[in-house]
């Protein structure tokens, strides 16, 4: 979600101009540097360059051999409604592929935030993935699920909004925009197709966006956790007090969840450095410094430990929980 304060500014950087209609930001005061290693930052719905304030802070923060990339993606903004998880991977594919081309030998990795995780999930484990760039490592932060969000936040417009897509879908109406009317109450005016609702809403718990809803089965996340390889190590940050997750959800659980999942499946988590982060909201806006900092230095110590190939023999160490 965009943040709320908006104080006007000036960031000077290089715009990678990766492929057809596509673009990437990277800082200049990293790019001096020579650094090699990358740290892919994709945001979540209706974000785009610099919507997402603690960015900024994260890309001066990076150890001295990384540095912060963040793409616009055709879903970025109000493009999210219309597009799709595939579509999105495609095109972070291009774009690791572009950075592999210029940093040979170098390590890239995906942050997500919000519904950026769905992206990074998708392009390690989705159809195809196979065939895609390789990746180095996972930063999920402030998974969510979209569901329980909506269910949470409007009941009732969920249920109505659903039915009125799946007969859409149904009649072969998939990649129609629903009324604003139907959708407004959640997405503002955004416009949505009726095959991306069910995606997000995902009724019968199989929308392509459903990843991280506290009610998924053992056999479900065994199909996306349990699926992330060792050589693609995941780091797990939960906003302990994020917005759009209901009080009923056990977030220290839920991640102790999926990190067994990984580790049953031989793939390899940081444990460390991941968890709940105290204190912090969905994407930071507003939250104190030492929260900010928390986050921050989390990110950090899990790129070292990449850098020092921690995860390369073992399954993690340490707890998970409120860290």
């Amino acid at each position: 979600m965009p943040s709320s304060a908006f104080t006007p500014s000036s960031t000077p950087g290089t715009i990678h101009h990766y492929a057809p209609r596509l673009v990437a930001f990277e800082d200049s005061s990293v790019l001096t540097r020579g650094i090699p290693n990358t740290l892919i930052w994709i945001g979540g719905l209706s974000d785009g360059l610099f919507t997402v304030k603690y960015t900024s802070t994260l890309a001066q923060a990076l150890p001295p051999d990384w540095s912060l990339v963040r793409p616009l993606l055709s879903s970025s903004y109000n493009g999210w409604g219309t597009s799709s998880l595939k579509r999105d991977v495609r095109e972070l594919g291009k774009l690791v592929d572009y950075l592999r081309g210029m940093r040979k030998g170098a390590k890239i990795v995906l942050m997500g935030h919000s519904t950026g995780c769905q992206d990074c999930i998708e392009y390690a484990i989705g159809e195809g993935a196979s065939e895609r760039p390789p990746i180095d490592g996972i930063v999920l932060q402030a998974p969510v699920s979209d569901r329980e969000a909506m269910i949470h936040t409007t009941p009732d417009q969920y249920r109505s909004t659903t039915e009125l897509a799946q007969r859409w879908l149904d009649d072969g109406r998939g990649e129609d925009v629903l009324p604003n009317s139907a959708t407004k109450a959640f997405f503002d005016s955004t416009p949505v197709t009726a095959r991306r609702w069910l995606s997000l809403a995902s009724p019968n718990q199989d929308g392509d966006d459903d990843f991280f809803s506290s009610d998924l089965s053992t056999k479900s996340l065994k199909k996306t956790f349990g699926a992330l390889k060792r050589s693609t190590p995941l780091l797990v940050l939960f906003s302990g007090q994020d917005q759009y997750v209901p009080d009923s959800v056990d977030k220290a659980g839920l991640v102790v969840r999926w990190t067994a999942t990984v580790k049953a499946a031989g793939g390899a988590v940081d444990e460390v450095n991941g968890g709940v982060v105290r204190g912090a909201r969905h994407n930071l806006d507003g939250d104190a410094q030492e929260v900010v900092e928390d986050l921050i230095q989390r990110v950090k110590l899990y790129l070292r430990r990449l850098d020092d190939d921690d995860f390369r023999d073992a399954r993690g160490s340490g707890r998970v929980g409120m860290l």
